[in-house]
């Protein structure tokens, strides 16, 4: 069968050539992608992990504050 003729035909013939074909493309890109080397894995994961602590304990110190600020205040002002 031609390419041609797999194209124009329906059903499960035209989805099994295009998954194959999709597969070949992705196997071809994954060949140009240039992967980390470990020390800058550990480096970026390390970075990722000190930045995700951070923004945990800003976060959190904000709605302490703003809980402070707006249920604590609020209820002072109504007594």
């Amino acid at each position: 069968m031609s390419s041609t003729a797999v194209a124009e035909s329906s059903g499960p013939s035209r989805w099994v050539a295009g998954t194959v074909e999709f597969l070949k493309a992705v196997r071809s890109e994954l060949g140009k992608v240039t992967w980390p080397t470990r020390p800058e894995l550990v480096n970026a994961t390390r970075m990722i992990v000190v930045l995700s602590v951070l923004l945990g304990l800003a976060i959190g110190w904000l709605d302490w504050l703003l809980n402070l600020i707006l249920v604590d205040g609020v209820a002072a002002l109504s007594r």
